[in-house]
């Protein structure tokens, strides 16, 4: 696929067809690896990579950020080899975030092909990881991004991880900033959902898993910044997300050092199970739901093209038990009587008749 095909809008990306007998949950899980930029997803998916080789359970890797320079672990399918970003700058003339989400755009395109492989291989991995975009938003938000993971999601177990960035959460408004993000992809995903402290050999992340769990430490924390709006509204924010925490699995580990990874394969592991009893009852819901809206569509389109229309019962018969075609010729005649054949002259003629009869 190069960049000289027509660029496709959001609203041109066609949906992913996917099997209505539901997912296979016998199948190896998939797990999308989100994050702020500079959180260290890829050092994550680095990592993990290297950890499951080494245990002689290799992972399938799939790189879904065009714009990266070099990817440091082996890639399974990378989204590089099927659309060039900077030729897509280029030809378009868009700038760096734009760029991203057409290459997405254009990858979903055939992201049929990439659920094919991933099903055809599932026997030859334990783990199959996708990095997404540095840039989260054009992921996340975009109409690509919510078909790729509906795709994954509906053919077999998804899991989400969301890696923050331990270092720059010590501050109380960017953690909560965090967290809010946090939230949002959870509610809009409705995906098993892993929170992943990384950078665990700068800063422990420890803190963040008390302010989680005690709102007085939280408060505290902020206290000891200077009083602002902002503050204030954090302050509010983590009562709000007092529920979202309760139910919140997370992990603390080191990119760098190797340090969770244990963790990070038991919080996959529950995932999948979340997945399997919590998911995949509401994705046969929801599915239920819209067989049913579109018999009843398909069924009031029939009702609208029969209006109007009158139907003829060639073998109705009168009370006689006969057919009843005299009645149905009459009706016929006078309906081809009311028909002009003629040319100008007797339309004329005809009209002049009508005059004189009234």
């Amino acid at each position: 696929m190069s960049a000289e095909n027509q660029q496709p809008s959001s609203s041109e990306i066609p949906e992913i067809a996917v099997t209505q007998t539901g997912p296979n949950l016998a199948q190896k899980p998939s797990v999308l690896v989100l994050g702020m930029a500079g959180s260290g997803k890829t050092t994550f998916v680095q990592r993990l990579t290297a950890y499951l080789h080494a245990r002689k359970t290799p992972p399938y890797v799939i790189n879904l950020d065009p714009a990266v320079s070099k990817v440091p672990y082996p890639v399974n399918v990378d989204i590089r080899d099927t659309v060039k970003y900077k030729e897509v700058m280029k030809e378009f003339g868009m700038g760096p975030n734009g760029a991203i989400m057409t290459c997405l755009n254009l990858m979903c395109t055939r992201f049929d092909k990439v659920i094919e492989l991933i099903n055809k291989r599932s026997d030859d991995f334990s783990v199959c990881l996708l990095d997404t975009p540095g840039q989260i938003e054009a992921f996340t938000w975009s109409a690509s991004g919510s078909i790729i993971t509906d795709s994954l999601a509906s053919s077999h177990p998804t899991v989400v991880m969301y890696i923050v960035d331990s270092a720059r959460a010590t501050n109380p408004t960017t953690f909560m900033s965090n967290m809010l993000y946090a939230c949002s992809i959870l509610y809009r995903t409705k995906l098993p959902f892993i929170v992943v402290f990384n950078k665990a050999d700068i800063v422990k992340p420890t803190f963040a898993l008390k302010w989680m769990q005690d709102f007085e430490r939280f408060d505290e924390a902020l206290e000891d910044n200077r009083s602002s709006y902002m503050n204030d509204l954090s302050r509010s924010l983590s009562l709000v997300l007092d529920e979202f925490y309760c139910g919140l699995k997370t992990v603390c580990v080191s990119s760098a050092t190797g340090e969770g990874f244990d963790d990070v394969m038991t919080a996959i592991s529950e995932s999948v199970e979340a997945y399997k009893t919590e998911y995949v009852p509401m994705y046969e819901k929801v599915l239920a739901e819209k067989k049913e809206l579109d018999e009843k569509e398909r069924k009031k389109r029939e009702e609208e093209a029969m209006k109007g229309k009158a139907v003829h019962d060639l073998n109705k018969q009168d009370g006689d038990g006969e057919d009843d075609d005299g009645m149905l010729e009459s009706e016929l005649n006078a309906k081809v009587d009311r028909i002009h054949l003629g040319g100008v002259d007797e339309e004329n003629d005809e009209d002049a008749e009508i005059e004189r009869a009234t």
